[in-house]
């Protein structure tokens, strides 16, 4: 159970976006715009970041619900589960890696990027924005773990939870619908 009273049936941040609206505005903007926006790192790539911080920061939420979207966008779960467990052989390109290199130096703190991992990362073909773009990633996911996991939010355990959740965030975005959720907007039932 949550520290605050969220409505029913929205576990995780959505419960908690839901929760105040007028701050949950610019963070779904946000989110909508660097995970689903213009950028030449695929949607994949970018959720591949979310999911890889959010492991690293052990929110189970956060990791599941994002991994299931990476896999779905991906078509296979071979590339999280390697991220995950063995980020030097998972089988991504060498400039995924150093990008998700330097995503992990910003989960432990933004000072630990140094101008060494920015030279090669570009070396290996990064642009300045897909460099801004997964450390802001990076940046963000710690503040919607710390969010989730602060507020206690309500963490199904059913993996089909997370299918049909990365399903509506595949197909929707990061975008609330016009009303909010209700069972037709969020047709997820939470076991």
């Amino acid at each position: 159970m949550a520290h605050i009273a969220v409505q029913e049936g929205l576990p995780g941040i959505t419960g908690l976006l839901e929760f105040r609206l007028d701050s949950a505005k610019p963070i779904r903007e946000l989110t909508q715009t660097l995970l689903r926006g213009e950028s030449t790192l695929t949607e994949a790539e970018r959720e591949l970041i979310a999911t890889y911080v959010s492991f690293l920061n052990e929110c189970v939420f956060c990791t599941t619900a994002h991994a299931a979207t990476t896999n779905l966008l991906y078509g296979s779960d071979e590339i999280v589960e390697s991220v995950k467990w063995n980020l030097v052989q998972a089988p991504i390109s060498e400039k995924m890696r150093m990008l998700l290199i330097i995503a992990g130096k910003v989960q432990k703190g933004g000072r630990t990027v140094s101008d060494e991992d920015i030279a090669k990362v570009k070396e290996l073909g990064a642009t300045d924005i897909e460099i801004h773009d997964t450390v802001l990633i990076a940046a963000l996911f710690c503040l919607y773990n710390r969010y989730v996991d602060g507020l206690a939010s309500f963490t199904p355990a059913d993996p089909s939870f997370y299918k049909a959740l990365a399903e509506r965030l595949v197909t929707r975005g990061y975008v609330r619908p016009e009303g909010g959720y209700t069972k037709a907007t969020y047709p997820i039932e939470v076991k």
